[in-house]
């Protein structure tokens, strides 16, 4: 095999892990696959996109400040996945809708340099992508239960140590 070939089969091999290890398996229970993402802000916030599923696969997919290196499995319970999807619920826009709460648009106190995340639900309605987008500099207090709920969705799913990036060598 010439060094051409090699190069070629070893980025080939590493495309394939690559896609297995950042797809999960279509749930065969009931229900929605609940993507949540934790956009940049101004400062050290972990960004990094997650998904559950109603069968209990997890898959969180680094992009900054977390401690792991890349897509990494979790599992979630069915009392794990039944809350999550409680705590969302009440934000949740209508089946195969898109809803933005940010500033100048429907929000009044607005602090910058804050994440802004985004919750997808998918699989409800084959085709049918249900999306929030929330910037979390909106401090009105009427999206205060909204920004608690996002908070605890971490320690909710256990994945907390996941996101907290290993500190500084001094």
């Amino acid at each position: 095999m010439t060094m051409r070939m090699m190069i070629a089969a070893s980025l080939l091999l590493l495309t394939g892990c690559t896609a297995a290890d950042t797809e999960l398996e279509t749930p065969k229970a009931p229900g929605e696959t609940i993507r949540f993402t934790a956009g940049r802000c101004f400062g050290a916030c972990p960004a990094y996109s997650l998904r559950v599923t109603p069968d209990g696969s997890g898959l969180l997919e680094p992009e900054k400040f977390t401690a792991v290196p890349g897509p990494t499995r979790f599992t979630v319970t069915p009392l794990q996945y039944r809350k999550l999807r409680a705590s969302l619920a009440p934000y949740r826009p209508e089946t195969g809708t898109e809803k933005r709460i940010g500033h100048n648009e429907n929000c009044t106190r607005f602090a910058t340099d804050m994440p802004t995340y985004a919750v997808e639900w998918t699989g409800g309605m084959p085709g049918k992508t249900t999306r929030l987008n929330f910037q979390s500099g909106c401090m009105d207090p009427r999206y205060g239960r909204l920004r608690t709920a996002i908070a605890a969705i971490p320690k909710l799913l256990e994945i907390e140590k996941m996101l907290k990036a290993p500190a500084a060598k001094k």
